[in-house]
């Protein structure tokens, strides 16, 4: 399973969809926290993840999920293409890192990317 975190509606619809649409099981979640909350953590094979979102960011995300034995491959995705946030990502082991509005066949190729690393 694919799980989507990102406090935006409309980027949460549109990645479900187009999952979906490309034949993946897919789960959204609006926040860290209810991603955390979730009963199918064991099931998720790649999460994509916006870096800023209000209480937990991205990066806390991916670290919590660490701290209790889930180490997922993980695609973070922004509207803000700070550089510190990029390398403090993937030295955390992010799989990719995509600046919004991002094309839609580079996303699909970097799910498979994820999902080949598990």
């Amino acid at each position: 399973m694919i799980a989507v975190v990102d406090d935006e509606e409309e980027v949460r619809s549109a990645l479900e969809r187009l999952l979906k649409t490309s034949g993946y099981d897919v789960a959204v979640f609006a926040s860290a926290e209810a991603l955390l909350r979730s009963s199918r953590l064991q099931d998720i094979s790649c999460l994509i993840a916006d870096i800023r979102m209000p209480r937990m960011s991205g990066l806390e995300l991916q670290a919590q999920l660490g701290e209790v034995g889930y180490t997922i491959p993980t695609i973070f995705i922004t509207a803000h293409g700070d550089q510190n946030i990029r390398i403090r990502a993937m030295e955390a082991g992010a799989v990719a890192f995509l600046e919004k509005p991002f094309d839609r066949a580079v996303l699909l190729e970097r799910v498979r990317a994820c999902l080949e690393s598990t």
